[in-house]
């Protein structure tokens, strides 16, 4: 494995461009700090990004200073550190986040983007539906919201991996550690839709087993699916912003509304800490504020 690979470097300008929409300016200087701090870490001879600490982050920053960076630019090598990490956290791809102690850039730290429940609909309800593809997309939306799965997940999904019976979803996380998500009554409809009515022409013996194809029969890429929710979402008439990752928030902040506890979203969302489950909690403090008055008694 390249170091570039092994940094998920590839993956994460992906996400700065397709989920972020960042211009390509700004996602050609994030590359840029990105490789620096990359370049820096090898030769300390940290080859994986679950490796790196607080220390040498540290010593990073120091460096950039020595090299007499101004701070405009140090402050934004820190942003693309820090959005670097929460990538990879929402990815599975480390478990801790090193820059939790790192002198924050200006400005506060913005929550993950929510939709009401009437936007979802609107969202899951919005596929082309004179499209031969529409069961497909109609398919991967669903289950992206029924489950909070993360988008390198669901194209991972194998046909092996599904019981429609049973209504369940094996899931393979971080680590190859597995899961199993419930699957809700629409997602499995438009699962089974799409794997009797759509998915037997695409295959073309190309398709490895994975249950979500391209047109060309091959398995679809996480870019692919970003771009299917960004084109859908703008369907739908939406703000700009809606990606894969915004129906895992979605579905997470939505479970909690509807009285779950925070355990079961932290094993349906394959976290492996409980405080990174626990960001949900701050997304939503009118409903927060209702459960109180409703059920406090001194409220």
């Amino acid at each position: 494995m390249t170091t570039a690979s092994a940094f998920r470097v590839e993956w994460f300008v992906d996400h700065l461009a397709l989920e972020r929409g960042l211009s390509p300016r700004t996602v050609e200087a994030y590359q840029g700090d990105l490789k620096r701090l990359i370049k820096q870490l090898t030769e300390l001879g940290v080859a994986d990004p679950a490796d790196v600490t607080h220390h040498h982050l540290r010593e990073h920053v120091f460096a950039l200073k020595e090299k007499g960076l101004a701070a405009a630019s140090i402050r934004r090598a820190i942003s693309c550190i820090r959005t670097y990490y929460e990538f990879l956290l929402s990815e599975g791809v480390v478990d801790a986040d090193p820059t939790e102690r790192l002198e924050s850039p200006r400005g506060s730290k913005v929550l993950p983007r929510v939709l009401s429940r009437e936007e979802t609909v609107q969202l899951l309800e919005a596929p082309d539906s004179d499209s031969r593809m529409f069961w497909r997309d109609r398919a991967i939306l669903e289950t992206l919201y029924a489950t909070g799965m993360r988008v390198s997940e669901a194209v991972g999904l194998r046909l092996g991996d599904l019981d429609l019976t049973d209504g369940f979803a094996t899931v393979m996380g971080k680590g190859s550690k597995e899961r199993i998500t419930p699957l809700g009554a629409a997602a499995r409809c438009a699962l089974r839709r799409y794997l009797t009515e759509v998915r037997p022409a695409m295959d073309r013996g190309k398709a490895q087993g994975r249950v979500f194809l391209n047109v060309r029969g091959s398995p679809l890429s996480r870019v692919a699916v970003w771009t299917l929710v960004k084109e859908t979402a703008q369907r739908a008439g939406l703000p700009e912003g809606i990606s894969p990752h915004t129906l895992r928030h979605t579905a997470a902040t939505h479970l909690l509304e509807g009285g779950a506890d925070l355990a079961m979203v932290q094993e349906l969302l394959g976290h492996a800490d409980i405080a990174t489950t626990q960001i949900y909690t701050h997304l939503n403090r009118d409903h927060v504020k209702a459960v109180h008055r409703k059920f406090h008694p001194r409220s």
